[in-house]
């Protein structure tokens, strides 16, 4: 260690390079990972925050909530208790004069069931008729406020905005929850359809009807449009930036290792053992990754406070710190090239060269 920072202090421009590329690679891993999270995020918020464990559809719909429908028939013989909820999904435009259209997806709710006693409001009350709506805070962040009239598509009806709710999306759409009544009519289904889904927060809830089907709460997400490769697509992404960073963090190891072989050698001749140089490479190694990972750190966070909210961004502390785990991982993996050379140099030949 001794050996490593002494280099590190004398040889300042040298590897503060070194380290500002660390930096971009880790300010790059960052941001995508933190990217990836946030778009997974808005596709699921709504989900999340039902506190769901298994989802009943019909069992033609390709596990697609929008192609779902439930009718009073399928429904007669199975119980729905505290813990299952109907749903209703329909994708709407809600629009009001002088302010933003929005595309939303329409969630239909019984107000004596818990999704709907559950909602966490940020401001205002929960629905109490038809007429009514919550909506996700992108709404407010558009110019809608408590008490807005808005209309859904081609429907003249107006519904009024009675409350607010944090983190309320629904494939990457913020959600507007109302009645069932309501949905019926934006999805323009006849009385004998009672919701899309019913959603329980039991894993081994079962409907009694062959044309209904349980799903896993994962195995529905995985099944979102887009879900499942847009995080395909950021995994691999991400994984092919780590081995990018090990390859370039090894080459350039290797070039450093090259260029101080003769006082390696010279090390060597006065008797320093091999396993003392290896040390010093290994943990110089670590402190350029280390101090480059924390630099990368710290303009990530002020990155995410200069972005505007639109942009969706997570920052899981535990993903993340599994990604810095990685990164130093790879700074040792690419000091192993440039030891093999340490092992191997020769006193004699190298000075006498």
């Amino acid at each position: 260690m001794f050996l490593s920072l002494k280099e590190i202090k004398k040889e300042k421009f040298r590897y503060g390079l070194i380290i500002g590329m660390i930096v971009l690679i880790c300010y790059l891993i960052f941001i995508l990972t933190s990217l990836a999270m946030g778009l997974a995020q808005e596709n699921t918020d709504a989900i999340e925050s039902w506190n769901a464990k298994s989802v009943v559809l019909d069992k033609d719909s390709n596990i697609s909530l929008t192609q779902s429908l439930i009718s009073k028939n399928e429904v007669k013989n199975t119980k729905l208790t505290s813990k299952e909820a109907y749903i209703g999904q329909a994708s709407v435009v809600a629009k009001d004069a002088g302010k933003t259209k929005e595309s939303a997806q329409f969630i239909g709710l019984d107000t004596n069931q818990f999704i709907a006693k559950k909602l966490k409001l940020t401001s205002g009350h929960n629905i109490k008729n038809d007429k009514q709506i919550v909506v996700d805070e992108k709404f407010q962040n558009d110019g809608y406020k408590l008490g807005s009239k808005i209309k859904f598509n081609s429907n003249d009806t107006k519904y009024t905005i009675v409350g607010f709710v944090k983190n309320a999306k629904l494939n990457v759409a913020p959600v507007v929850y109302g009645s069932l009544t309501t949905w019926k009519d934006l999805k323009n289904v006849k009385g004998d359809f009672v919701a899309s889904a019913i959603v329980s927060k039991s894993s081994n809830y079962k409907a009694k009807n062959s044309q209904l089907k349980t799903y896993s709460t994962t195995t529905f997400i995985n099944k979102l449009p887009g879900y499942s490769a847009q995080n395909s697509t950021f995994t691999f992404m991400i994984a092919f930036l780590m081995v990018i960073s090990l390859i370039v963090i090894a080459v350039f190891l290797y070039i450093l290792t090259i260029q101080k072989i003769q006082n390696y050698a010279v090390l060597r001749a006065q008797g320093i053992p091999a396993k003392t140089l290896v040390s010093a490479t290994i943990s110089q190694s670590v402190t350029l990754v280390i101090s480059g990972l924390i630099i990368g750190i710290a303009l990530t966070a002020v990155t995410a406070m200069a972005l505007p909210a639109a942009v969706p961004m997570s920052f899981n502390v535990p993903i993340l710190s599994a990604v810095s785990i990685g990164l130093v991982f790879t700074g040792l993996l690419g000091s192993l090239i440039p030891i093999k050379i340490i092992l191997k140099v020769d006193p004699v030949s190298v000075i006498g060269g």
